[in-house]
């Protein structure tokens, strides 16, 4: 039997202390079609309405006891502060992502003068964003944590701009590039406190841009690391860097920018991780959210979340958002496994 609620359970091992079990919750997107046909809600208007993402969200842990309840949902949410416009696909019946559909930044003169709204926090939908964790605080604030996520600044940069010149920029003209990812670090600092204002008990930081299938682990510690060493540093409380991927290359940078926690995909060997750096540091995931939980039955999932507590995971965290067409069945596997076996296989029980 749990000892501890979901809020509870999180927020200890966030803190430096020992829960009851691992905890089973994410920093991403945590939606489902399930949750989203229950409430009635068309998904594009869930983008722009604070009480309807906030309801959205919260439908994880209804419905199948996910150990959290995170906003936002899509990748566009500071990029259209700073000028991009954005599709949220209100005439397709399919659920799909918003997507950036007009660009911001179209030259290196346009890099050069990028400018920060001093006002953000009145700007597109971060309005939105802020108030649906206001909800979610006062509604599920005492049974569930609550997270929020930003992009890191070298994968808002791509969605500013193309993202083939960017990485050719990164290369070829790097003082240009770190200038404009050391305003957009500044700038993101400026959300996880927005957000954190607003009670979200822990920050992810996405960094899913900064792949190592074409940045060297040279070149992410040359352009990728100092700024999120800078967000690392400039925000307080519970933090995780989050980098799809294999990061087995560059998971002791990781690890050296400063989170809470790191959190890695399955591409990530997690035993070769332990070996890199050790037992102490936290480190989330890392099972295939698309492969495993979205397309697989539940005895695939049992056996991976069982896989992922022996290879030494610290809490069972999806590899990127949970894909909306995620059987119940499934999600409702995954945290079955996780109170049955945790206790027993989970190498930080007492």
């Amino acid at each position: 039997m749990d000892k501890m609620t979901p809020r509870q359970r999180v927020l200890a091992l966030l803190n430096g202390e020992t829960p009851d079990r691992v905890p089973c919750f994410s920093g991403m997107g945590n939606i489902t079609m399930t949750g989203l046909e229950q409430l009635g809600y068309k998904f594009p208007h869930c983008h722009e309405d604070a009480r309807k993402m906030a309801d959205l969200a919260a439908t994880s842990y209804k419905l199948f006891g996910y150990e959290c309840a995170v906003v936002p949902y899509d990748m566009c949410v500071e990029a259209e502060v700073l000028g991009c416009q954005m599709n949220a696909y209100e005439d397709v019946d399919q659920l799909l992502y918003p997507t950036i559909k007009e660009k911001a930044i179209h030259s290196e003169e346009e890099i050069s003068n990028l400018a920060i709204p001093t006002d953000f926090a009145g700007k597109g939908r971060l309005p939105v964003v802020t108030e649906a964790i206001r909800r979610l605080k006062q509604d599920l604030g005492q049974d569930v944590a609550i997270g929020a996520w930003v992009l890191g600044p070298f994968t808002l940069a791509g969605q500013l701009m193309d993202l083939n010149d960017l990485f050719k920029l990164s290369f070829k003209k790097a003082a240009l590039v770190n200038g404009m990812l050391d305003k957009l670090a500044d700038f993101q600092i400026g959300v996880c406190k927005l957000y954190q204002a607003a009670g979200a008990d822990y920050i992810t930081v996405r960094e899913m841009g900064a792949t190592t299938d074409i940045l060297s682990p040279r070149s992410f510690r040359q352009v990728i690391q100092p700024n999120l060493k800078k967000i690392s540093e400039a925000i307080s409380g519970p933090k995780i860097l989050h980098i799809c991927g294999s990061t087995n290359s560059v998971v002791e940078i990781m690890n050296e920018c400063g989170y809470t926690a790191i959190s890695v995909e399955q591409k990530n060997d997690i035993t070769k991780t332990r070996e890199t750096i050790g037992q102490k540091p936290l480190v989330f995931g890392n099972f295939d959210s698309f492969g495993v939980l979205s397309s697989g039955t539940p005895e695939l999932v049992e056996k991976t979340i069982i896989k992922c507590l022996e290879d030494g995971v610290d809490a069972i965290w999806p590899s990127c958002d949970l894909w909306p067409v995620t059987p119940l069945e499934n999600a409702k596997a995954m945290m079955e496994t996780v109170k049955k076996y945790s206790p027993q296989k989970w190498r930080r029980a007492v």
